[in-house]
C-alpha cells in the first residue's frame, strides 16, 4: 500500500468540478484508491464520495492506493491535487 498526505491549495478544495477532476483521475488508475480526511476514508473514483469528505482550501487529505501501480497512482493524485486540480490560485 502507498499513502501520502497532500494539503489542498485551490480555492474550493474538492467540490464540484475539482472533485470530478480528481475522481475521475482515480477511475483511471489501476491500484484501488482512496481518500481520506479527518477519520473518514472514501472511494476516491466516486465524485459522491469525494464530496462527502467537505474538503476546503488548506485542509490535509490522505491518498491510499493499494494492487498494481499504488506507488504511482499516490504520486500522480498528489501532483493533480498540488496543482491545484485545474483551479487558478485565488
Amino acid at each position: 500500500m502507498a499513502e501520502q498526505v497532500v494539503q489542498l491549495p485551490n480555492p474550493s478544495g474538492l467540490h464540484a468540478r475539482p472533485a470530478k477532476v480528481f475522481a475521475e483521475a482515480a477511475a483511471d488508475m489501476d491500484a484501488e484508491v482512496t481518500v481520506a480526511k479527518d477519520g473518514d476514508e472514501v472511494n476516491a473514483a466516486s465524485v459522491l464520495s469525494v464530496l462527502t469528505l467537505d474538503c476546503h482550501q488548506g485542509d490535509e487529505i490522505t491518498i491510499r492506493a493499494q494492487g498494481q501501480g499504488a506507488d504511482e497512482a499516490v504520486s500522480a493524485l498528489v501532483e493533480l491535487v498540488e496543482d491545484g486540480l485545474g483551479e487558478q490560485p485565488a
